[in-house]
């Protein structure tokens, strides 16, 4: 027997996403091109609704 929700489960969409920053290990932080952190960018943060990535992830078991 199969269960109800799969009859109707789809996997995930992929978006492609391109985003304006990217994760400086050093500062562990994501930064701009123009090396401004993009936390503090707020027209990338209405944008984008956040500035996450993997990397914390990727490092601390903790996360």
């Amino acid at each position: 027997m199969r269960p109800f929700a799969l009859n109707y489960a789809r996997p995930a969409q992929q978006l492609e996403v391109s985003v304006p920053y990217a994760y400086d290990s050093r500062l562990q932080l994501n930064v701009l091109p123009d090396g401004r952190l993009a936390a503090h960018d707020y027209a990338v943060l209405r944008e984008l609704g956040s500035t996450t990535s993997t990397a914390g992830s990727k490092t601390h078991f903790d996360d």
